[in-house]
């Protein structure tokens, strides 16, 4: 616990408190009142800066699990796949009663009678194109079968599934190394293959000379928002006397996302040396590799790759001789996902609830950990460093298309035959090449509905429509086009200009057999129990259009309910701290524009009357007529509001 701590600047110890979270229930099973006090003590906090972790992060659990504790992914893509089915036959082989859904949600974990076996629903696992999945302690099983659960339980020895062969159409860089039968974490097949190269390179170079080739390639975030890496990377003052801090965002939470998880298991090198060569070049002393909690076996590769380094004298003090310090540390989440915003996860990184800070004044390049400068990037966007030291930021940004430049990894997940990871030249591929030619087309017989382009929170494409773009040429100029949904490139601005967006480079394939109130019902269920609570509309908004949704789906629809989850979405964009807000109304927004006939099938009851008595959701979904007349006398209630102003 001591070595935990000491990866923390002295004065900001309480940033050690999720790792001491994690390493007693490691080794206890739970957080017990006796930890939070010992915790507490430990790094001289009160009790309540401990229980508030345990009470916020998913992951901690206050009470025992079972000696073998199975987490189930009940997110889209599983979900579609048959993640339910998954859990209803685990239920059933392991003689455990689960309590209704929505009825767990302050006590998810159920356990068998006997104590041997605990299960319970988990959000997104970042396995999505090997659907569906779960987690057995601490290992992965993915592509299971919901009817051999007899087969999975005996046999507990991870599956993880790798792609081998990129396709014709991909162009690799960042995973060039992914899937080779050849290649192995360990840092000397790394430095077999040119590995550190870069950094050689890097450290002869000026600072300002790196920061000026990142910003000439056109390289964009590719964790989903998409702004300019480089110029993210000149806020930071070059006569900066403050300490500055580089943050690797390995948060990996999106639904529907799953790339960089291949990085932290297959090529952690890749990713080190992007971080030592970016830390170079903003200075930073020190960086954090804030990972999520679902990847263990990640967290321990990126360990052995630090330590590995270290040997070779490639981080610590005077690197490659170089007089460059340099220390990069590893920081495990606890399953929010409101911790892949940045200043949700600087705050968890500072030992806190994950709630985002106001921007302006809190933009983490001015006030960011420990109110220092930071810079904040995405694992993918670091390990892209690597490759425009090598080629050159002006050859880098030959790739792809005018402002949508170089290489980025797209995970398609859902109803296709072939799912899972590709790297394409930006905009080189369209959405119909990439679902029906890499991604082997839809199962026979069905056709496209729609597609979610962007991981869940981006707004839904339906199959048939026709898009308006401007189109940015080479010269500068734009062209007006009309375009299917198959023929829209993937990049940045196309996606925005169809009206969704590229985000975090999940594409789920939704075909005619979906329900769009079921996947619907499904994504604000997501949201709900993601929300942080710090921001009213999207607190509240997003519980509504899920209690909404999943009353709907139960039969007690009402008219009104594709116009009210409209309003509460329209009323939640705009409103919060964070993109948050957004990412849970624009699914919402979207759905019911995009699909009105069959929102409209689930919402056929009429109103009830406005007054009490109230109908609970369960009356609604059991009453088949609802009487809509108002009561025989009127209490004159807005009146009497009235005379009590007056």
């Amino acid at each position: 616990m001591d070595e935990a701590i000491a990866r923390y600047p002295s004065d900001h110890r309480r940033s050690a408190a999720m790792p001491l979270l994690h390493l007693w229930q490691e080794h206890f099973g739970f957080i017990s009142d006796e930890a939070v006090l010992w915790i507490a003590k430990k790094l001289g906090l009160q009790p309540i800066n401990i229980l508030e972790l345990v009470t916020f992060y998913p992951m901690f659990r206050q009470k025992p699990a079972g000696k073998t504790h199975i987490r189930v992914c009940r997110t889209l893509s599983c979900a579609m796949a048959g993640g339910f089915e998954l859990m209803e036959n685990l239920c059933a082989a392991l003689e455990i009663q689960r309590p209704p859904d929505g009825d767990g949600i302050h006590d998810p974990i159920a356990v068998s009678a006997d104590g041997n076996y605990s299960v319970e629903f988990v959000e997104c696992l970042a396995s999505c194109g090997t659907a569906p999945v779960c987690m057995i302690g601490e290992q992965l099983y993915e592509q299971l079968d919901p009817n051999s659960i007899a087969d999975l339980l005996p046999n507990q020895t991870s599956n993880i599934k790798r792609q081998t062969f990129p396709h014709p159409l991909e162009h690799r860089l960042v995973y060039k190394n992914i899937g080779r039968t050849d290649w192995t974490t360990d840092i000397d097949c790394y430095l077999r293959d040119g590995g550190y190269e870069q950094l050689k390179q890097a450290l002869t170079m000026s600072r300002s000379d790196i920061v000026n080739k990142v910003k000439n390639s056109g390289l964009r975030g590719r964790g989903g928002a998409g702004f300019s890496c480089g110029l993210k990377w000149s806020f930071i003052k070059p006569d900066e006397k403050r300490p500055v801090y580089l943050i690797c965002n390995a948060d990996e939470s999106e639904p529907g996302t799953f790339k960089d998880r291949y990085i932290i298991h297959e090529d952690p090198h890749q990713l080190l040396e992007g971080i030592l060569i970016s830390c170079y070049a903003l200075n930073a002393r020190t960086a954090y590799i804030y990972i999520r909690g679902e990847f263990p076996e990640g967290a321990k590769i990126l360990e052995r790759a630090i330590e590995e380094a270290r040997q070779h004298n490639l981080l610590g003090k005077n690197i490659l001789g170089s007089g460059f310090d340099v220390e990069v540390y590893i920081h495990r989440g606890a399953g929010a996902y409101i911790c892949g915003e940045e200043t949700g996860l600087i705050e968890s990184l500072e030992g806190k609830r994950g709630y985002p800070r106001i921007k302006p004044p809190y933009f983490p390049a001015v006030l960011g950990l420990y109110m220092c400068p930071t810079i904040v990037n995405n694992v993918e966007t670091l390990c892209a460093v690597k490759h425009i030291i090598a080629m050159g930021g002006a050859e880098y940004a030959c790739l792809g298309r005018p402002n949508n430049t170089g290489t980025r990894i797209v995970c398609v997940s859902g109803d296709v035959q072939r799912p899972g990871y590709f790297e394409i030249e930006v905009g080189a591929v369209t959405m119909g090449q990439l679902i029906y030619e890499m991604a082997g087309g839809l199962t026979p017989g069905r056709e496209l509905k729609a597609v979610i382009p962007g991981g869940s929170s981006a707004k839904v494409l339906r199959a048939g429509e026709r898009f308006k773009l401007k189109q940015r040429q080479a010269d500068g100029s734009t062209v007006d086009r009309e375009l299917s949904i198959e023929e829209i490139p993937m990049d940045f601005d196309s996606l925005t200009a169809a009206g969704s967006m590229a985000g975090s480079g999940g594409v789920i394939v939704l075909d005619d057999s979906r329900d769009m109130v079921w996947v619907l019902n499904n994504i604000n269920e997501f949201y709900a129990h993601e929300s942080c609570g710090q921001c009213t509309p999207c607190r509240e908004g997003s519980l509504w259009m899920k209690k909404i949704t999943d009353r709907m789906l139960r039969g007690g629809g009402v008219v009104e309910d594709p116009h009210t989850l409209k309003t509460i979405g329209d009323n939640i964009a705009g409103r919060t701290i964070c993109a948050f807000g957004e990412a849970c109304a624009w699914p919402t927004q979207s759905f019911v524009e995009k699909f009105p006939e069959e929102f409209a099938t689930r919402a056929q009851k009429p109103v009830p009357p406005p007054l009490p008595p109230e109908y609970t959701p369960e009356a609604l979904i059991e009453e088949q007529q609802i009487p809509t007349a108002p009561l025989a006398h009127d209490p004159g209630w807005e009146r009497a509001g009235a005379d009590a102003v007056t």
